[in-house]
């Protein structure tokens, strides 16, 4: 594929346009008769591009759609423009997107602070914001912000089922946090302490933030090994997470180390930062591994190896990104499917929050996908995982992250 700034799945459908029953394009934005076209906002370059992989995942998914008929008599065209990682950027694409593209909503944009500019412009336009690739608790606010769902735990959630974890089995650490200083990082600070509530004063021992544009965390590291904290937990995008991982064990320190699941993959983070160096690390998860040879004959993760195979050739199989991307497609997909013929934005966030124990086969067994609309949090459990030197490995029971 050569290089350029958007990607496009069903790119050969665009003529339908001209085909399509009239009024239809002024009736409902981004739809046709034959197709429906979709936005998105993604970091192929930058500091996070190694979750640039989720949307050519979803690309690949709505193709593999497509080529079995698309959704209601409609194929689906998925434009995804890069913003690196970057809020301006995204302002920019998604007012593009929207202004000129006339897309008939937006899907899984990705990055907290790019989803943070875009918000409040989306919900004034009545856009659907559906399923952000960000787990910040922000997005589930339908009071406030009716047209932003997220899709994958909110990083709340996370934070509040690793200081469960240590209450039970630390209850006298020293626990220091390293954060990415956006709401992505905060949300762990804030989750974490929400669930130690007064102890938080003693056990936090000390908090240190990095910025996206630093090129090592390596002061940082040093600076918490200082502290004398025996726990540490991460809350880092990739580049950064490997960074960290490399710098603890380098310095010898071997705290009790927590690591954000939206770093937890071994194509995009373990292998670059060592397996050996991650020994020991526990992360939370809700998806099924793809490394993890609990799976190797699931019935779930071979559907997903025959798509990757078939329709992601290029794609790595032990990027759990990828894993991501197919659940948030496939999640969408059924949106769609309960729209019937009715794709106006208000049914397409009605359905969004009907979504009914939808069971996705990629997803831990016991943990599926449930909205209302009162409840724009679609995945609220996880299980707790250990990083052995070859593969994650699932401990304790699938947990809530409720703050009580």
């Amino acid at each position: 594929m050569r290089r350029r700034d958007w990607l496009t799945a069903a790119a050969s459908l665009a003529v339908l346009a001209s085909v399509a029953a009239p009024g239809f394009a002024d009736d409902l934005p981004g739809v046709t008769a034959t197709e429906i076209k979709i936005g998105q906002t993604m970091p192929y370059s930058g500091p996070a591009s190694a979750y640039g992989t989720i949307g050519k995942a979803e690309l690949a998914y709505f193709n593999m759609i497509n080529e079995q008929g698309g959704v209601n008599g409609r194929k689906i065209e998925l434009m995804s423009l890069d913003d690196g990682y970057s809020p301006p950027k995204a302002v920019e694409q998604v007012r593009r997107l929207v202004e000129q593209e006339n897309v008939a909503f937006l899907f899984n944009t990705l990055g907290t602070p790019s989803n943070s500019a875009i918000q409040k412009y989306l919900n004034e336009k009545k856009v659907p914001q559906l399923f952000v690739a960000t787990g910040a608790s922000k997005w589930g606010d339908p009071e406030h912000f009716h047209w932003t769902m997220g899709w994958q735990p909110d990083y709340r959630t996370e934070a509040r089922i690793f200081g469960k974890y240590i209450l039970k089995n630390k209850p006298s650490a020293k626990i220091a946090i390293l954060y990415q200083n956006d709401d992505f990082g905060k949300d762990y600070v804030i989750g974490l302490k929400e669930i130690l509530g007064d102890k938080a004063k003693t056990m936090v021992v000390q908090e240190t933030s990095y910025e996206t544009s630093d090129p090592t965390l390596d002061s940082q590291v040093v600076s918490l090994q200082g502290s004398g904290a025996d726990t540490l937990l991460v809350a880092a995008t990739p580049k950064f997470a490997a960074q960290a991982i490399r710098k603890v064990y380098d310095i010898g320190w071997k705290p009790t180390f927590l690591l954000t699941d939206v770093s937890s993959s071994v194509g995009a983070v373990i292998t670059p930062a060592g397996p050996e160096k991650a020994v020991g690390i526990i992360s939370a998860n809700y998806g099924k591994d793809p490394g993890d040879p609990t799976w190797k004959d699931d019935a779930g993760l071979k559907q997903w190896r025959d798509f990757m195979a078939k329709y992601y050739p290029e794609g790595d199989v032990t990027d759990n990104n990828n894993i991501y991307g197919y659940g948030a497609a496939a999640t969408m997909v059924q949106v769609l499917k309960q729209c019937g013929n009715d794709l106006s934005r208000e049914n397409v966030m009605k359905q969004a929050a009907s979504l009914n124990d939808f069971d996705l086969p990629t997803l831990l067994p016991g943990i599926k996908v449930s909205t209302s609309p009162t409840q724009y949090y679609p995945i609220r459990q996880m299980q707790l995982e250990s990083w052995d030197g070859k593969s994650w490995k699932l401990f304790g029971d699938v947990i809530s992250g409720e703050a009580s």
